[in-house]
């Protein structure tokens, strides 16, 4: 145990439980939408449930991968349709591959629903109440899988001591249990970033699609599918908040100058 507590590995339990937060945040983000799905009274419940059950499976996952990385790894199936596609599929790029999809495709409809919405708020009321807390809980739990990979790999790149990483997890699950709060009182007194957080989502599937197309080998009429860099991503976000921010303070400015002629 007096291991644990070299210089070494407590820069790594910073650095580890900085990058938990950060690669976190999408996951906290999703719950928040799929909370607000159920009723009011039960949003908190969901919210708080979800990111235990994140804790829970990151820890059980981290495990698993430890000891069957190599699995994860390994080539389930090669196929060669040349020159129209080609690819090594293996367990972590399906993995990587289906969350991506079902992030676009929830981001996709909650975008069309918004849109579509004849009254907002009584529209967006009714169809909250239309999904139940179990039937959310068992998405969160499938979106968990997906995104618990993801932080697990980064984790296990960076040392191979189970207690540090499991200790980065924690301490970052926590930081989501109270950012989560925020997240979703930011979100209630301001609607109108309810359309960047899901545009931030579908980034986030786009980045998973490109990603487990990498880890695949896809390729299509001979161009192999390049993963996006994450640094490319938190500068599309960065720049998307920016111009949301200038431009939500320009339309108040000019709804101000309209009020006052």
């Amino acid at each position: 145990m007096a291991e644990f507590f070299t210089l070494e590995n407590l820069m790594t339990l910073l650095v580890l439980t900085a990058l938990e937060t950060v690669l976190g945040f999408d996951n906290l983000l999703y719950i928040s939408i799929e909370a607000k799905k159920v009723p009011p009274d039960r949003q908190k419940y969901v919210r708080r449930v979800g990111i235990v059950l994140a804790i829970a499976l990151r820890i059980v996952l981290l495990f698993v991968v430890l000891k069957l990385i190599s699995a994860f790894q390994d080539p389930l199936f090669s196929f060669d349709l040349s020159p129209v596609a080609a690819g090594s599929v293996n367990g972590h790029s399906i993995i990587v591959l289906l969350g991506g999809l079902f992030l676009l495709y929830t981001a996709l409809k909650e975008i069309f629903h918004m849109l579509a919405a004849p009254q907002f708020g009584h529209g967006e009321g009714t169809r909250r109440a239309m999904r139940s807390v179990a039937s959310a809980m068992v998405w969160i739990l499938i979106m968990n899988i997906v995104f618990s990979f993801d932080t697990v790999l980064s984790a296990v790149a960076l040392t191979d001591n189970f207690w540090v990483m499991a200790l980065a997890i924690v301490i970052s699950g926590v930081l989501m249990v109270v950012m989560a709060e925020q997240v979703a009182t930011f979100l209630a007194r301001n609607r109108m970033y309810e359309v960047l957080g899901l545009f931030v989502l579908l980034l986030v599937g786009v980045m998973l699609m490109s990603e487990g197309g990498h880890l695949a080998h896809l390729a299509f009429f001979g161009y192999p599918i390049e993963p996006m860099a994450k640094s490319t991503f938190y500068f599309v976000v960065i720049a998307l908040v920016i111009v949301d921010i200038i431009q939500g303070r320009y339309q108040k400015r000019l709804l101000a100058e309209k009020g006052d002629h």
